[in-house]
């Protein structure tokens, strides 16, 4: 409810990461670098619902859940590009200096 509070998103997969199941998490990353804010949090709040994970694990192209005022053009391109390298980053982060087991989640604060 503020406007100064940030927020990021850190992934932490608990299998192997290929391409048929990080969509979510690429489109998140995606989202987050080609978007603003508003229309970020109403396309992360579509992407977390389950019926959104199932239709894309079924085939559902992601670009199918832009909603109306998204820059579609950049977040297909960067989504498109996006390699999976940086969720490899993300989760070796996670576990080597946040000790969080595969899978884990955890919420941090003011950097800690």
């Amino acid at each position: 409810t503020s406007s100064h509070t940030r927020v990021g998103i850190l992934n932490n997969p608990s299998s192997k990461i290929k391409e048929d199941n990080t969509a979510i998490a690429r489109g998140i990353l995606a989202a987050f670098l080609t978007q603003n804010n508003s229309n970020l949090k109403s396309f992360l709040s579509k992407l977390s619902k389950e019926e959104t994970a199932k239709s894309l694990a079924a085939g559902t192209k992601i670009v199918k859940f832009l909603i109306p005022g998204m820059d579609g053009n950049a977040f297909e391109k960067k989504y498109n590009t996006l390699g999976l390298d940086v969720i490899k980053t993300h989760q070796m982060f996670c576990q080597e200096v946040l000790k969080l087991l595969p899978g884990q989640m955890a919420v941090i604060s003011n950097g800690r």
